[in-house]
């Protein structure tokens, strides 16, 4: 369902008060948890004193504008959850660690960038043209080598 402008001004204007008395903020990424995970990361959040938000890239950009989690502006990109720690400073960022040790991420944060993945894959491909290319070039090679050995053994001989 599409916000109207009066929701996003409203969504931005909630996230940036709490930003404003926040203590320490966390960008997490939430891509491949089920409803059931992120229910469950909302609960801890909420017993431990974190704000958790799910929210537009561009609105969570204009909610920190301005607050001392302006810093974080640059790197709001992908699907994230944005946790506040309202009490304890580091809440926040010990309910996403815990929240990660409890479910299998791992392999998921292993993954190579987009970037890497592409360098792989380029890789991979150009590997039979290069080798066909080098095989390709060692028959003249091979046959220079050849002729300058047959030269080399009548000047012997």
């Amino acid at each position: 369902m599409a916000l109207n402008l009066e929701q996003k001004k409203a969504i931005v204007a909630e996230v940036a008060e709490v930003a404003s008395m926040a203590h320490s903020a966390v960008a997490a990424e939430y891509r491949g948890l089920s409803v059931d995970d992120l229910t469950l990361l909302r609960r801890e959040a909420r017993a431990n004193g974190v704000y958790l938000r799910v929210i537009k890239n561009t609105l969570a950009r204009r909610a920190v504008e301005g607050t001392d989690f302006a810093c974080m502006q640059a790197g709001l990109t992908g699907p994230l959850i944005l946790a506040f720690s309202m009490e304890d400073p580091g809440a926040a960022a010990r309910v996403i660690k815990d929240f990660v040790k409890g479910h299998d991420l791992e392999t998921l944060a292993k993954l190579p960038t987009r970037d890497q993945a592409i360098s792989l894959l380029m890789s991979v491909m150009k590997a039979p043209v290069q080798k066909l290319a080098s095989t390709l070039n060692e028959v003249p090679g091979k046959l220079v080598r050849t002729i300058a050995a047959v030269r080399d053994a009548k000047q012997a001989a």
